[in-house]
């Protein structure tokens, strides 16, 4: 299955469930230049990849606008790279104002598989023009795999509550789906950087080659201004899969340590 990486450790909980209304951010972004995080994505004991998420100035301008560049590296490592080698990289230049999308593009080296994908993304006139030619969007805020990580860190929570629903649209290949995130409550998650206070959700996921259809991703993002995952994990249909947090350098605001 390709986009192994990113596919796991940014979006893997991908559903169609009907198109939300836009959705509200808060008015600061809660990433910066800077921000560089880096995750190792466990096979049941195994680490089997390694993933670096870069937030960068961009001298790119879409629209006479300036934006961010988003950087994504996924790597296989260990046993893992000697069987089947990933070299996967993402980029991705939002609006610095509105963190939506303007340009994605990834260049794809898995084992002998090579592929190249760019999308240019028109929000006022709801298309994408990608590769595999011009898709239609339901409304004006769709997004691409790395730009919706970022834009649902920034997304206003403050009102919701445990078993509630946030949608998010996103283009990836040759088609617009949606995934749907449920609000499950707080935790304190115990991490290499310190045990965090943490909001858990549980994003869809769609059952199939990989996924049970009992299957269940949860996912912990810290409960600071920073909202930074640290931990990811669910059930495939042979062991399981978590993503944890290495490094995380460049916050803009400091992590909810416990003391």
């Amino acid at each position: 299955m390709r986009r192994s990486f990113l596919l796991f450790a940014v979006i893997i909980f991908l559903s169609a469930k009907g198109f939300a209304q836009e959705l509200p951010f808060v008015k600061e972004s809660v990433f910066q230049p800077g921000e560089v995080l880096t995750y190792k994505l466990k096979y049941g004991f195994i680490t089997a990849a390694e993933g670096t998420l870069k937030v960068l100035n961009s001298d790119l301008k879409f629209d006479g606008n300036p934006t961010y560049r988003l950087s994504v590296d996924g790597v296989t490592s260990g046993t893992f790279d000697v069987f089947y080698k990933i070299r996967d990289h993402y980029d991705s230049y939002i609006d610095k104002v509105n963190l939506k999308p303007y340009f994605f593009q990834e260049n794809i080296r898995e084992g002998s598989y090579r592929r190249q994908d760019k999308a240019r993304f028109n929000q006022e006139e709801k298309k994408v023009v990608a590769t595999k030619g011009t898709f239609s969007t339901p409304n004006n805020q769709t997004f691409d795999l790395v730009s919706s990580y970022y834009f649902a860190r920034s997304l206003d929570i403050s009102k919701m509550k445990s078993g509630e629903y946030v949608k998010l649209n996103y283009f990836l290949g040759d088609e617009v789906n949606q995934l749907e995130i449920q609000y499950l409550g707080r935790e304190i998650v115990k991490t290499k950087l310190g045990k965090i206070s943490c909001l858990k959700f549980s994003p869809s996921i769609k059952p199939g080659r990989i996924f049970r259809k009992d299957s269940k991703l949860y996912l912990w993002i810290t409960d600071d201004g920073n909202r930074v995952p640290v931990k990811a994990q669910v059930e495939i249909i042979v062991g399981s899969v978590i993503m944890e947090i290495k490094s995380a350098d460049g916050l803009k605001y400091p992590l909810a340590i416990v003391n």
